[in-house]
């Protein structure tokens, strides 16, 4: 399980990251809190923010279902795959939104399996038990 709290300890460092870098792009583009809007390149930093924290809320609980009931080292790797897909998300949506697509799947696909393969695996669980 040591493989898994890593992955989460670093999926919750990478969003505080996020939102450091919404607060460097505050102060360098002049968006004066609490205004979400004012600079084109201020509002992809925060909307990749906000956009990670949507799908963190998924992963956190997949990470540990899927560990639970399938294999925590299966759901760390998923959980890596993730951490990818979000840089590249980042980076593509800072630089044009239009592209955002690839990093997107890499962070959504892995959430996804995590979420319906652990509550498949509880209910496989509470049935056979």
């Amino acid at each position: 399980m040591a493989y898994l709290d890593i992955v989460t300890a670093l999926a919750v460092l990478q969003f505080i990251v996020f939102g450091f870098k919404v607060g460097g792009a505050r102060a360098r583009f002049g968006v004066a809190a609490p205004a979400t809007t004012g600079n084109a390149v201020f509002e992809r930093y925060f909307r990749v923010q906000q956009n990670t924290l949507e799908l963190l809320i998924g992963l956190l609980p997949g990470l540990y279902l899927f560990g639970r009931y399938i294999n925590p080292l299966w759901a760390a790797g998923l959980g890596l795959v993730y951490l990818i897909g979000r840089e590249v998300y980042a980076a593509a949506y800072v630089k044009d939104p239009a592209k955002r697509g690839a990093g997107y799947g890499l962070s959504f696909l892995p959430v996804m399996v995590l979420i319906l393969g652990g509550a498949g695996g509880a209910v496989w669980h509470l049935i056979h038990g």
